[in-house]
Order: structure tokens, then C-alpha cells, then sequence
């Protein structure tokens, strides 16, 4: 990766300095229990790379927070309780939602910002039905396949303060939105965003997701490392959750390990690969944070932006 100018580099030693006696209040258990499917991470990498990145979101939170009563003051308003919004960007299978998960526990175990909830932005794809009448079912996953007006009126929502606001429900094994199911986010104190889009503009809308973020994070590495990530992922998924008869990819539950191989290396060079470089990777000098794995899944540098 060419060094981003408008981003401080710092590398893994220099980043876990940072962490300033931050504790570490997560088990072994419960990292295990947040991990996304064949991702790697351990309690060291959680100790280097993700202790010092909830003590700078803390920092955030509270001169947000000091913000805001500044605007309040100056309006003579009453401050309205608003939460801090992060987003989580990156490729299919870079750890998006490892990292989303980690994080989500680590900043709840903060006195200041208790309550911490997570979304993901597949919840926002149309349906699968929306889609093949649309002819996108090749496409699912391009910033065309997603809902994205009912996304931003979703994020107008929560950073009005709305007590109460409802999210869309994904189904991974279904591939595809649950009907009549709702999340419901209830003004909590940080909420993290995720997803593949969650940074990428268009030109046809006023609005962009990342308008309503307070700090943004994207999760890079090598296009190779990606690629082997998700093909493993293909395979161990091939031997659990494919076996369910309600599994949209049940039907390749019996692949050979060649089958498997050149079937996987199809989706991922028709559609994730090409998504990553037209609409994901343009997008990631736009966060404020990324975090850069190598082959082994470790965080080895850590770019911050300046500005």
C-alpha cells in the first residue's frame, strides 16, 4: 500500500504504546465467542492494537460530548443525548466484523458509554426476490444492491436521538432479508456500523452514510490474503453451515475439494473481487483509521489521519 499522505503510519510496537493502561477486561472466552468464522486473533493482538484504539474512541466520545454542550450552550437548547456513531469498512472476509465485534465489547466495558450496539449494513440489501426481479443477484453486494435511502433515513434517525429505531435483519444462512424481524436500537451511547459500503458516496445522493459517522474505520490487506481468507472461509462453511437444507449454498455442500476450489475462486474474481476495487478500496483513504493485516490475519500497521 502506497503510504497515505493525509495519514500518520505508525507501526504495531508504536501503536501499542498508545494503549496507556488501558485494562484489558475481555476473557479468552469471550474473544472466541465475538470472532467471525475462520478469522485469527488473539488476546496480545486485542492488548497491542485494540486496547489503545478504545482509549482514542473514548477520547472521542467525550470531546464529542464537550461539543456538543458547547453548540447547546451557545443555542441556549437543552442537550439531547446523541450517539457516537463508528463505522467499519473493508472487503468480504478482511475481519470487518471481528473488529466491530471487539470493539462493541471493549468500549461497553468504558464507565462513560456503557451501552454499545452493533448493526451491519446487509440488513439494507433489498431482498433477494427485489434483486432478481432487478437482474442484480450478480451484484449483490455493489452499492446497487442496497436500500440506501432506507439506510440514510435509518441514520437520520438514530443521530436525531429517536429513542427507538428499527433495523432490517440479515440472514447469512439464507442469504437474504428476514421478513417481519426488526432490530431495535434504543439511543444507546456508541453504535457501530458495519459493512463493505458504509463509505462510499454517490453522486446522485445529497447524503452519504459516512455524513453521520464521528469516526470511521477500514480494514486492509493485501487483495491475495483476502482472496486465500475467503476461500477457507468457503470451505469451512462448506462443512457446517452449507449442510443446513434452509442454506442458500446447500447446494454445494457435496463439492469435491476441486469443485469447492474453482467455485469459490469464481465468486470471489466475479464479484468480490471486483467490488473490492471499484466501489471498497477508493474508499479508504476516507476513514479516519485503517488498520493494516498481513497473511496472518495480525494488525501491522495502523494509519491515523492527520486531518
Amino acid at each position: 500500500m502506497n503510504i497515505l499522505q493525509s495519514h500518520t503510519a505508525l507501526n504495531r510496537e508504536e501503536w501499542a504504546k498508545l494503549r496507556n493502561k488501558t485494562p484489558l477486561l475481555l476473557s479468552k472466552n469471550e474473544l472466541e465467542n465475538v470472532k467471525g468464522t475462520n478469522d485469527i486473533i488473539s488476546l496480545q493482538e486485542v492488548e497491542e492494537i485494540y486496547l489503545p484504539l478504545s482509549r482514542l474512541i473514548n477520547l472521542k466520545v467525550e470531546a464529542s460530548r464537550q461539543w456538543k454542550g458547547v453548540t447547546c450552550s451557545f443555542l441556549d437548547k437543552k442537550p439531547k443525548k446523541v450517539p457516537f456513531v463508528i463505522g467499519v469498512a473493508g472487503s468480504v472476509a478482511v475481519g470487518k466484523s471481528t473488529t466491530a465485534r471487539v470493539l462493541r465489547t471493549l468500549l461497553s466495558r468504558w464507565e462513560s458509554h456503557k451501552k454499545v450496539d452493533l448493526v451491519t449494513t446487509d440488513g439494507f440489501l433489498y431482498s433477494t426476490d427485489t434483486l432478481e426481479k432487478k437482474g442484480l443477484m450478480s451484484r449483490k453486494g455493489f452499492p446497487e444492491s442496497y436500500d440506501t435511502q432506507k439506510l440514510i433515513d435509518f441514520m437520520v434517525r438514530v443521530k436525531s436521538g429517536v429513542d427507538k429505531v428499527e433495523a432490517p435483519v440479515y440472514s447469512h444462512l439464507t442469504y437474504d432479508i428476514v421478513p417481519d424481524k426488526a432490530e431495535i436500537i434504543r439511543n444507546p451511547d456508541i453504535l457501530i456500523v458495519e459493512g463493505i459500503n458504509v463509505l462510499q458516496v454517490k453522486n446522485s445522493n445529497p447524503l452519504f452514510v459516512s455524513d453521520f459517522f464521528d469516526f470511521s474505520i477500514y480494514l486492509d490487506a493485501e487483495e491475495s490474503d483476502i482472496k486465500q481468507w475467503y476461500i477457507e472461509r468457503f470451505f469451512l462453511l462448506q462443512k457446517t453451515a452449507f449442510e443446513d437444507k434452509q442454506s442458500y449454498f446447500h447446494r454445494y455442500k457435496d463439492f469435491s475439494q476441486k469443485e469447492a476450489m474453482e467455485k469459490a475462486t469464481e465468486i470471489w474474481a466475479d464479484i468480490n473481487a471486483k467490488n473490492l476495487k471499484e466501489n471498497i478500496l477508493p474508499t479508504m483513504r476516507r476513514a479516519d483509521l485503517i488498520l493494516r493485516k498481513n497473511h496472518d490475519h495480525e494488525i501491522e500497521k495502523v494509519y491515523l489521519k492527520k486531518f
